[in-house]
């Protein structure tokens, strides 16, 4: 709990705000930073137990502000498990909000579509999700302050943050869909026969992310929201980090809409 304490303290030393909603910017969508009012960042790398980022499209900054007058802090950018971090590394930013007062988690992040109703550009809400990465964020030493050792996973995503960004897709014509996720390691973009098997268990999309963070966030009792931006559909023989990051530079505005309008109904 030592470091987590230090952390915590070192960014109350240095940021008046009290964040009640976090956020999560995936591959592509760092810019959305700019619609906050009253912004300070802090650099990954200056904060204490934080990793900084290595991965193209995720700045790595930790921005606080308000949206709407609500007090928010954004990620700008994650570390992923397959750059070789534990899953306690890459969770511990949601510790960390946690404890500084979130109570709700959006997330976002860059998924294959897989779902053959999908096209690139959807946003899929996701209601549901599959974990195969191989891994989990709570196997480990128990710490009883972030909440139980087992944790009940039977609805993880709220219905009805789920209803107001589904209103907000219709409402401003926006391309969006709800649908099962499924997380693999990664770096490697899937096979045919991988795809096959994924189309087969019901996954609706898979990424490489956002699953472990949802599972502390769980477990810590935030209530969650995650979108996924289909950035190509598997089995696309031309699928690459680059034009993932342009499929989702195309989707910021779309994406800024839905959190403004969740975070309104907060």
């Amino acid at each position: 709990m030592e470091k987590y304490k230090q952390t915590c303290e070192y960014i109350k030393q240095n940021i008046s705000i009290s964040p009640v909603v976090g956020i999560i910017l995936g591959s592509g969508l760092g810019e959305l930073v700019s619609n906050l009012s009253d912004t300070v960042s802090l650099k990954y790398g200056e904060i204490p137990n934080f990793i900084n980022s290595g991965i193209d499209g995720h700045k790595g900054n930790l921005v606080f502000g308000h949206i709407d007058n609500v007090p928010v802090v954004i990620m700008q950018g994650r570390n992923h498990y397959y750059e070789g971090h534990s899953m306690s590394d890459v969770t511990f930013p949601i510790r960390i909000m946690s404890m500084l007062g979130v109570k709700t988690l959006i997330t976002t992040n860059a998924v294959g579509g897989i779902n053959q109703s999908f096209r690139v550009g959807d946003i899929m809400l996701v209601n549901d999700h599959i974990n195969l990465m191989n891994g989990n964020p709570l196997i480990g030493k128990h710490e009883p302050e972030f909440g139980d050792r087992f944790v009940n996973m039977s609805s993880v995503y709220d219905k009805e943050l789920i209803g107001v960004g589904l209103l907000c897709g219709y409402k401003n014509r926006i391309r969006i869909k709800e649908g099962i996720l499924t997380a693999l390691s990664g770096p490697t973009y899937e096979t045919p026969a991988e795809y096959r098997f994924l189309k087969l268990i019901g996954s609706d999309a898979v990424g490489m992310s956002t699953i472990p963070e949802v599972i502390v966030a769980k477990q810590m009792g935030m209530r969650i929201f995650s979108m996924s931006i289909v950035t190509n559909m598997i089995g696309d023989l031309d699928a690459n980090h680059t034009e993932v990051q342009n499929v989702a530079n195309q989707s910021v505005n779309n994406v800024w809409t839905i959190i403004n309008d969740v975070i309104k109904w907060i």
